[in-house]
């Protein structure tokens, strides 16, 4: 988010931004011409408030030499100035709502290295690794395999909750349970992550404080009664954690994990991946979460990346490594990158995780602060965030890559310890 002063301190950078999102900078506008409303209106207020004062102060000094008549004209004044004001402050509240819902809307500034383009036909590839698989035979789809061994049941899954929503039963839970605490371990024992366990239901201000809402409302779960969200990934209650704080710099960087079941509607998918577990209501989700001083944060989102893809390696999944061009990069982001996993039933490659810099768009949003040093002026953080990665698209992605044509799946090295050493599926 923007704060006022940002808007008119950079509105140049924010069109300039935004037109490379392909998206109109007439909100700029807007905006602008309500914050100098406002400020008139702050302006307005002020010496009205001096001038109350000014005569509060004369009412005093005339009631005390005997003028009451005098005073009686002063406080009718004060009355009709104490309406004035009034006035003012609830059509400064209204200006101030209306600004607010434009500046919560507008994306975070493009980092320079951004490649410019549409959608993502026009990403940048910067590096594939492994060799897509190939087979002397015709593998089977996931939802055709995972059914055949036992392992995925989309028929139950749909009676008792509907479409895009799955049941993994026998080995098929194992082996998602497996990937989780594996993506776990490697995050925390070995890349550096703090392993945190947070709620999936919270408050409208920590999706707030992340970009989800007010924009994606509605690809967002909430409860009526009380009003809370289910979260879309870990990152919105991880980063929350240090919501309205000032950070000591001894603390930076914090990076934190987490794994956490994520909810998304998908209102924006109809009839994109209705086969399968590729695109789901519910799903599991490792994700890493950086907070750092702002000089780190280049630095960080490369480590972030190659932590992400430290699980694929350890699979040995064959993946390629993409820069999200300008009208593919999302609304918090400033840079991101994407991990693409090769899919054998699709021919392609499908992200996997996605590692994002968000400079510090969502500090200013949640209110994420350090200072530098005692008796200094308190600065925004960085955050940055990724999957590490999405358990429900590597387990596919997994079965996929390591059939057999016998239709058995063989257990990756990596993983074979949370499965009581076993080999095959």
């Amino acid at each position: 988010m923007f704060l006022p002063k940002n808007l008119r301190e950079n509105v140049a950078e924010i069109k300039i931004s935004l037109e490379k999102r392909g998206e109109s900078s007439s909100s700029i506008d807007q905006a602008i011409k309500l914050d100098e409303e406002r400020r008139e209106i702050i302006a307005e207020v002020e010496q009205l408030e001096h001038r109350r004062n000014t005569e509060s102060v004369q009412i005093g000094e005339l009631k005390a030499a005997g003028e009451e008549s005098k005073a009686e004209g002063l406080i009718e004044e004060m009355a009709r100035i104490k309406q004035q004001i009034q006035q003012l402050n609830d059509q400064l509240g209204e200006l101030d709502r209306q600004l607010e819902d434009i500046l919560l809307r507008i994306p975070n500034i493009l980092d320079e290295s951004v490649p410019i383009g549409a959608d993502n036909s026009e990403n940048r590839l910067e590096k594939q690794v492994g060799e897509p698989f190939k087979a002397d035979f015709d593998p089977l789809p996931h939802w055709e395999l995972g059914t055949a061994r036992g392992l995925l049941d989309l028929e139950r899954a749909q009676k008792i909750s509907g479409s895009r929503f799955s049941v993994l039963p026998g080995k098929g839970a194992r082996l998602e349970r497996a990937l989780i605490n594996f993506m776990l371990d490697i995050q925390s024992g070995e890349n550096g992550y703090q392993e945190i366990m947070t709620p999936v239901l919270v408050k409208p201000e920590a999706m707030e404080g992340t970009g989800q809402l007010p924009k994606f409302a509605a690809d967002m779960y909430r409860t009526t009664d009380d009003g809370l969200y289910l979260i879309p990934t870990a990152e919105v209650s991880l980063l929350n954690l240090y919501r309205e704080e000032i950070l000591s710099p001894d603390v930076l960087p914090l990076k934190l994990t987490g794994w956490t079941p994520c909810f998304r509607r998908e209102a924006g998918a109809h009839g994109k991946d209705t086969r399968g577990i590729m695109r789901q209501h519910q799903f599991n989700k490792v994700e890493l979460v950086a907070i750092c001083r702002p000089e780190e944060s280049e630095e960080l989102h490369n480590d972030l990346l190659g932590d992400a893809c430290s699980i694929l390696n350890r699979l040995e999944l064959p993946y390629r490594i993409v820069t999200l061009c300008s009208g593919d990069t999302g609304f918090s982001a400033a840079k991101t990158y994407d991990i693409e996993v090769w899919i054998p039933s699709q021919n392609r490659y499908r992200e996997i995780s996605s590692c994002s810099n968000c400079t510090a768009f969502q500090a200013r949003r949640a209110m994420i602060q350090y200072r530098p040093a005692p008796g200094e002026k308190a600065r925004y953080c960085h955050t940055l965030n990724g999957s590490g990665i999405a358990v429900g698209r590597c387990w596919l992605a997994l079965i996929e890559n390591y059939q057999e044509k016998t239709g058995e799946i063989t257990v990756p090295d990596a993983l074979r310890p949370y499965l009581d050493g076993l080999k095959k599926l």
